[in-house]
């Protein structure tokens, strides 16, 4: 009989320094995001992905990644993590502090040659080599799956399909699986579907969710995912972030959000919600306009005398 995987406290991973800001073209320069760093640190966010080790030329908001690192240094109380997608993130990632990384491919073959300009396949080998190199080297390993519930340009993806992938990442030794709902194409039931199948076939590794609310059912994916056991879910303050390969792809599920839909329920977060809010202020007052997200608008709502 299959050991049931343990529960664990909930942990919503914070990525609005890398997928929030990496489609800006507004740049942020090095003491803004260690300003915004530590708002979302004394929020009480847990896990921080703070960039990516990616080529400086293609997202210049990343160019300065590994200074942040440094800046920043270890934390006691919160994870540090940053993605990495080939050789080359990897040796800049060992020569800096941290100590977890993410990487993910695409187990749709359409959007994979747009991101990556290769095949699902092609880019699937690549990376789980790729994983076992990071783990040889003593880093921490979550492995994604983007476009796990669906692509634009293929339509369903079979989770047979999603499920062999996942198999060959935790077999290169990943011990979280991060299915990424990279169009916003799940539903709720979807959700429960696939996490069921991933849990039951892999009963030791982590599974983590990463859902766009493209077509507003962010928050209902994050609650169904939660009901069907995951206790990992990305977010990311204001509900910035998106894919520049997928068409209409929205931003992420907002952190405020997510934050006062699991305490409402009774479910511990250790955030502050009201924190939270003073990152999103602080990132509308660079950006020059709105986020999508709802807490900061409901916090800052003075009824008047006639309401």
């Amino acid at each position: 009989m299959q050991t049931k995987r343990p529960q664990t406290e909930l942990v919503l991973e914070e990525e609005v320094m890398r997928d929030g800001l990496q489609l800006e073209s507004q740049l942020f320069t090095l003491n803004e995001k260690i300003e915004l760093f530590n708002l979302l640190l004394k929020a009480g966010l847990k896990r921080i992905q703070v960039g990516s080790f990616v080529n400086p030329k293609i997202v210049p908001q990343m160019a300065d990644t590994d200074e942040l690192i440094q800046a920043v240094g270890p934390q006691k109380t919160s994870k540090i993590t940053a993605l990495i997608l080939n050789d080359k993130g990897l040796d800049r990632a060992l020569e800096s502090t941290i100590s977890h990384v993410s990487m993910s491919v695409s187990v749709s073959d359409s959007h994979s040659r747009k991101n990556a300009n290769r095949s699902a396949s092609e880019a699937l080998s690549s990376m789980t080599q790729l994983i076992k190199n990071a783990i040889s080297q003593g880093l921490e390993v979550r492995a994604g799956l983007q476009s796990a519930f669906g692509c634009v340009y293929e339509g369903a993806i079979a989770e047979g399909a999603v499920l062999e992938a996942a198999m060959q990442m935790a077999g290169a030794g990943a011990q979280e699986i991060n299915l990424a709902d990279s169009t916003g194409m799940a539903t709720p039931l979807t959700i429960r579907s696939m996490v069921s199948l991933i849990s039951r076939e892999l009963p030791h590794v982590r599974i983590s969710l990463h859902l766009h609310d493209t077509r507003g059912l962010g928050m209902a994916n994050m609650f169904a995912g939660y009901e069907a056991g995951v206790r990992i879910f990305d977010v990311c303050a204001g509900g910035l972030g998106g894919c520049p390969f997928i068409k209409g792809a929205a931003g992420n599920v907002p952190t405020e959000d997510a934050v006062y839909m699991f305490e409402s329920v009774g479910v511990n977060t250790g955030i502050d919600v009201s924190r939270v809010v003073e990152a999103v202020t602080f990132l509308e007052k660079k950006l020059n306009r709105n986020l999508p997200g709802k807490m900061k608008r409901v916090l800052g709502f003075k009824p008047s005398p006639t309401c």
